[in-house]
């Protein structure tokens, strides 16, 4: 799921930033942001990251701005300002057209205003901190989007229990027009055989013909009965609303769901004998994709 959180902190050596966003994905992808000196303290920040995300697309972004050495009162290194002297007299009497180094450019050299000295533990201790926090925060702006998710992925759940009881009691209605229209197809085709048998020996007997037509109907009834799907996809959606109302870790289990409400969807489709078993397939299986394409971002 998507999220945002971002942590100021002003430790003894400077204020330290972690900010953690997250974009949808099936899996945990980690990327971190940071200055090469604080990479000490990645491995902490990945460990914490996995503890509490399962899945997302996030980035950790990591910044610390040191404080002047004495505190408030920022200091100058006067022994490398009088190296940088030193170097630019030597450049000058060789160039002495070269221009002089402004002051600009002297504050902005690495090391010149003295940085105040903080011992890695002390940064470690920081940072889990401001990570605890940030991730607080972070797990709350998600939880927020979950929330929203749970209202959408429900609503299609209610649509789909809805379906399903519309169409349930048209399944005996369609399995007994079909077996009709059947009889009367398969009672003037067999007809048909057993008067051409009239003129030498009978093709069919008047009784084979009756027993052939009741197997037939009773075996294509039988394939156009979705009535098993139906019960299926009822538990199917129970259980789906039951895995969302019980919260925590639920991805991988609604993919699955997913799956097989998929399965019996397709199953109503192939086997509907009728325009409005198809039309109700058609309509959860818009639905199911709905809801597939959300599954995917939950954890």
């Amino acid at each position: 799921m998507t999220g945002y959180a971002v942590t100021t902190r002003e430790t003894a050596g400077g204020t330290l930033t972690i900010e953690i966003k997250s974009v949808n994905s099936r899996f945990l992808d980690l990327q971190f942001r940071m200055n090469d000196e604080l990479r000490a303290v990645e491995p902490a920040l990945r460990e914490a990251l996995m503890g509490r995300v399962t899945r997302g697309k996030v980035e950790c972004r990591l910044s610390f701005g040191r404080k002047a050495a004495g505190g408030t009162t920022q200091a100058l290194n006067a022994a490398l300002l009088g190296s940088l002297a030193n170097l630019q007299a030597q450049i000058r009497k060789q160039f002495g057209d070269a221009p002089a180094m402004s002051v600009n450019e002297l504050l902005r050299w690495p090391g010149v205003i003295e940085e105040a000295d903080i011992g890695q533990e002390t940064l470690q201790a920081d940072v889990a901190a401001t990570m605890a926090a940030t991730l607080d925060a972070f797990i709350e702006s998600r939880t927020r989007e979950g929330a929203a998710l749970e209202a959408m992925l429900l609503s299609r759940v209610d649509e789909m229990e809805a379906i399903v009881q519309r169409i349930t009691p048209l399944i005996p209605q369609a399995v007994s027009q079909f077996q009709q229209k059947a009889t009367e197809r398969l009672q003037e085709a067999l007809g048909l055989a057993l008067k051409n048998g009239d003129a030498g020996s009978p093709a069919l007997s008047r009784e084979e013909v009756i027993e052939r037509i009741r197997q037939e109907v009773t075996l294509y009834g039988i394939r156009i009965d979705v009535s098993e799907e139906l019960t299926r996809l009822s538990a199917h959606l129970s259980e789906t609303r039951h895995i969302l109302e019980k919260g925590g870790q639920v991805g991988k289990r609604l993919d699955f769901m997913m799956q097989e409400l998929n399965r019996e969807a397709n199953t109503v489709g192939s086997k509907a004998a009728a325009k409005e078993l198809s039309d109700a397939s058609m309509a959860m299986k818009l639905l199911i994709e709905q809801m597939r394409e959300q599954v995917q971002n939950l954890e």
